[in-house]
C-alpha cells in the first residue's frame, strides 16, 4: 500500500502474523498490542518471533507501525501496588519495542484517581522521567493519546498533554495521537470546516503540529463532549464522514499513521469496510 491507512491488528499466533493480517485487509500502516492486554506480566516475544517480525515488516511495505500499551497501566497513580506495576509494564513495553524495532509506543495518560489532576499529571511526567533513564535502548517516540474525559481520566485536553511534554526532561521523547472520537466527546467539534480548523490551529498553538505523529480513526457512538469514550465504525456515528474527510485531505498529515480502532468483526471485514470508506474521502 502507498498510502498511511491502517488498523489495530491481532498478534494471536505470534506478533508477526499481525503483518500478515494488515496486508490481508488492505492496510498501509499497522497498530498492535505487543502482549496480552488483560496481564500485566504477558508471555515475553521471543527472539526468533522479534527477529520474524522485523523481517516481515521490512518486506512488507507498510509505511509505519505503532505499538499501544496495556489499558492497566496508569502511571498517574499515587505510590503503591498499581504504579509499581505500572512502572514495569511500561518498562518491558519500551524493552519490547525496541527489539522489534517499534519507534512509536502509544498510552493514555491515565488517571489521577482521588487526587488532583495536577498531582496526576505531576506522577506521569515523573514515571517517564525515570522510564526512559532506564531504558536507553527505546530510542523512539512516546506517543500520548488524548481522551474523552472519562472520570479521573487525564489527557482531554491539549494543555494536559503540553504540560506532560513540557514537564519532562526528556521532551523530546514525547508526541501525540489524536482519537478523533476521543476529540470529539472531549467537546471539540470537528465536524465541520471552521470547527476542525480551530481544533487544529489549537492544538498547533499549544502543543505544535511537529509534534501529531499518528491519528486514531474512529467515529462516536456518543454526542459531542459527552466525556464518554465509545467507538463506532466510519461514518456510522455521531462524527459522521467530515472529519475523515478533513484529515485525508490535510496534506499536513500526508505520512502521518491513520489507524482504525473501530469495532471488530469476523476475519476483520468490518476493517477493510472501513478503510474503503475512507479511501473513498480522498480527492483526486
Amino acid at each position: 500500500m502507498s498510502d498511511y491507512i491502517g488498523a489495530h491488528m491481532s498478534i494471536a499466533g505470534g506478533i508477526h502474523l499481525a503483518v500478515d493480517r494488515a496486508l490481508e485487509a488492505g492496510c498501509g500502516a499497522l497498530q498492535v498490542f505487543t502482549r496480552n492486554t488483560n496481564q500485566w506480566k504477558g508471555k515475553p516475544v521471543s527472539e526468533a518471533d522479534a527477529a520474524l517480525f522485523r523481517q516481515k515488516y521490512a518486506a512488507s511495505g507498510l509505511n509505519d507501525v505503532v505499538s499501544h500499551d496495556i489499558y492497566l497501566i496508569n502511571l498517574a497513580a499515587p505510590p503503591g501496588e498499581l504504579r509499581d506495576k505500572s512502572l514495569a509494564a511500561f518498562r518491558d513495553e519500551l524493552e519490547t519495542c525496541a527489539r522489534l524495532g517499534i519507534a512509536k509506543v502509544v498510552m493514555h495518560p491515565g488517571s489521577h484517581l482521588s487526587d488532583t489532576r495536577e498531582a496526576g499529571l505531576e506522577r506521569v511526567v515523573a514515571a517517564f522521567d525515570q522510564l526512559f533513564g532506564e531504558v536507553p535502548r527505546f530510542e523512539g517516540q512516546v506517543l500520548l493519546e488524548n481522551t474523552a474525559g472519562q472520570g479521573s481520566n487525564l489527557g482531554n485536553c491539549f494543555e494536559e498533554l503540553q504540560a506532560i511534554i513540557s514537564g519532562s526532561r526528556f521532551s523530546d521523547r514525547f508526541a501525540v495521537c489524536l482519537d478523533t472520537c476521543h476529540t470529539y466527546a472531549a467537546g471539540y467539534d470537528i465536524t465541520t470546516e471552521q470547527g476542525y480548523g480551530d481544533t487544529m490551529a489549537q492544538f498547533d498553538r499549544i502543543i505544535g503540529l511537529e509534534r501529531l505523529a499518528c491519528f486514531h480513526f474512529n467515529d462516536s457512538k456518543k454526542g459531542l463532549g459527552s466525556r464518554v469514550d465509545r467507538h463506532e465504525h466510519i461514518g456510522r456515528g455521531e462524527l459522521g464522514l467530515e472529519p475523515f474527510r478533513f484529515i485525508l485531505n490535510d496534506a499536513r498529515f500526508a505520512r502521518i499513521p491513520k489507524i482504525l480502532e473501530t469495532p471488530k468483526g469476523d476475519d476483520n471485514e468490518m476493517d477493510r469496510i472501513n478503510l474503503e470508506v475512507l479511501r473513498g474521502l480522498i480527492k483526486g
